[in-house]
């Protein structure tokens, strides 16, 4: 890391200091907030333009942390609890939070990228799955309903809304095709936290109770299988894999919440 570019507090410690902050944030951590948004949203767009058949997963990761360095931004995920590269790839049967390797991308594979930008104190966090090559129709069509999952839940944001609200429309939607939704896994409130403690379940939880205001700033990231929503997690305290090893799909944006709805914060 070039040594100008500000480091998230957490960077060296074993985990963060627990947020004690508000959800709703100013405007001008917003605007602050757009810029490292759009910097995720970018250094996502440049690794998945060399996802083929052939590439590594740790190549991905090379290009995405190239990016936000060369834009003054710091990957949130390196160091974040001792996670150790600068984006997750979770390829097929993967959930969330794979960790860049030597592994080789296949043809029909699909793999998801989560990319996080810090840079003027705070966070911007997206990922989107993508297709290696030529995909299956089932995988396919995972993917894209999953894309769809995450823009009909963004669309149900409006103030005065419970949160639940977005895990009702996105377990609604799933339940068409016969998807699992993960459950222990969710959306987050981020600010100048990557993870500020605000739980966004994308199913449809009775506790999720929080009233969703104007100036609140979280993230939705749905994650649908194939099978079954449980999972298993490797040796290395990160990997989390779907138990029947079927595959699984996710998207995700960070939003704030307008008087209207919501906007989307991390745009390229």
């Amino acid at each position: 890391m070039p040594g100008n570019i500000r480091r998230p507090e957490y960077v060296g410690k074993p985990m963060p200091t627990p947020y004690t902050g508000p959800e709703v944030q100013t405007p001008e951590t917003v605007e602050l907030m757009r810029t490292a948004g759009r910097i995720a949203a970018r250094a996502m767009a440049e690794a998945a333009k060399a996802i083929a058949p052939g590439v590594t997963t740790d190549e991905l990761d090379r290009i995405a942390h190239d990016y936000m360095c060369d834009h003054g931004a710091y990957p949130s995920t390196l160091g974040y609890r001792g996670f150790p590269k600068s984006l997750c790839s979770s390829v097929n049967e993967v959930i969330c939070h794979g960790i860049p390797d030597s592994t080789v991308l296949k043809d029909g594979d699909i793999i998801n990228l989560d990319v996080t930008a810090y840079i003027g104190g705070v966070h911007g966090d997206n990922n989107a799955t993508y297709l290696v090559g030529d995909v299956d129709d089932e995988s396919r069509l995972l993917v894209e309903r999953t894309r769809e999952s995450l823009d009909r839940a963004i669309k149900a944001v409006k103030p005065g809304r419970q949160i639940n609200i977005i895990g009702r429309v996105i377990e609604s939607y799933a339940k068409r095709f016969g998807y699992g939704v993960v459950r222990d896994f969710t959306g987050h409130g981020i600010n100048t936290s990557f993870h500020s403690g605000l739980i966004v379940p994308h199913y449809d939880s009775p506790h999720a109770t929080t009233v969703i205001q104007p100036g609140m700033t979280f993230t939705i990231e749905p994650m649908l299988t194939l099978g079954t929503h449980e999972y298993d997690m490797w040796d290395d305290g990160w990997t989390v894999v779907t138990k029947d090893r079927r595959r699984t799909a996710q998207f995700e944006h960070t939003l704030v919440v307008t008087d209207s709805g919501a906007e989307i914060l991390t745009l390229p």
